[in-house]
């Protein structure tokens, strides 16, 4: 959070690599993070809980979204990695110390004023927060940011706007599966492995975006990720078109396959794109090439550096799978 209270934009200058580094781990902690938030707010597995657990996937995806049209990560003046990280310390210190009591008491307990406020709670007024800050403040700005970029193009916005059909399948999906009166996940308190589980499926839609803006490749509509959720929703509505649904057994095995299944997959796809990335640059992941490391210790100037030599005759390639792309 430091580098943003220093300076908004600092992370223009950041190298590709870190780049796709530093959005992938955000990525994986949209939905861990917020767990934690829901937790000291005495939310548990409910369905103002997994709103307040899953909503930071939605500002991460368009704010990455807008990066990938614009090639400048954004922050407004009201931003998730800024002032959002603050409010969520802010309520887990208030919750440490007064407890996490305090957000289901009357605000008027607090403040007063009872003839209007009534017996309203914070925790009342909280959906409503969250959801007004991602439409009023968060996605506005993306949305305003791409189209003047490409303006300054000469490209028009509205074919851009398909591109959040991901993000719709994801949101939708997610809504169908704990919004249905037939699903089990949230009133057996499964909302910690669903958190987990989506962690490494939404870090990979994520990711993929930016892999696609450092290389130049085509928007990813698409990752396999997204399969399992789509199918968990229609399974457990299918008692709406006259099916047997899914016992809370077989749906919370559901879930445990799902998340073996994205874990599985998150990991082998990032040791791959580390790999072609490293491989490409001559570099290791984390440690020093050998041939570099003396080259450095007998002071070569950077052109007669192991790495520049390979990189300037053409002997390194990117390893990206068909057409050159992360699958």
């Amino acid at each position: 959070m430091l580098p943003h209270l220093l300076h908004q934009s600092s992370r223009k200058s950041i190298t590709d690599k870190s780049e796709s580094h530093s959005h992938g781990i955000d990525s994986l902690n949209c939905t861990l993070a917020s767990l934690l938030e829901t937790s000291a707010m005495g939310l548990g597995s409910t369905r103002l809980g997994a709103l307040t657990a899953l909503i930071p996937t939605l500002p991460m995806f368009f704010s990455t979204w807008e990066t990938y049209h614009t090639h400048t990560l954004f922050l407004g003046y009201f931003n998730g990695p800024t002032e959002g990280l603050i409010i969520a310390a802010l309520i887990m210190i208030l919750s440490g110390y007064y407890g996490p009591t305090l957000w289901t008491s009357p605000l008027a307990s607090l403040f007063g004023h009872e003839q209007f406020l009534g017996k309203t709670s914070f925790l009342d007024l909280w959906g409503p927060i969250l959801l007004l800050g991602l439409c009023l403040a968060h996605i506005p700005d993306c949305v305003n940011n791409v189209y003047q970029a490409r303006r300054g193009r000469s490209q028009p916005l509205i074919p851009t706007l398909l591109e959040w059909a991901p993000i719709f399948i994801f949101t939708g999906s997610l809504c169908a599966w704990l919004g249905s009166p037939y699903s089990h996940l949230l009133k057996d308190n499964h909302l910690s492995l669903l958190c987990f589980t989506l962690s490494p499926a939404f870090g990979r839609m994520t990711t993929k975006i930016i892999l696609a803006h450092l290389t130049r490749q085509d928007f990813p509509m698409w990752t396999v990720m997204l399969a399992p959720l789509i199918t968990g929703s229609v399974l457990v509505n299918s008692p709406y078109i006259g099916l047997p649904g899914l016992s809370a057994t077989t749906e919370l095995w559901f879930l445990r396959g799902y998340f073996a299944f994205a874990t599985i997959v998150y990991a082998r796809w990032a040791v791959y794109v580390c790999n072609s990335i490293c491989n490409y640059l001559g570099i290791n992941c984390l440690t020093i090439p050998e041939d570099k490391w003396l080259a450095l210790k007998s002071g070569a100037p950077p052109n007669q550096r192991p790495e520049a030599t390979r990189l300037a005759s053409g002997s390194v390639r990117m390893k990206g799978g068909a057409n050159g792309k992360f699958a």
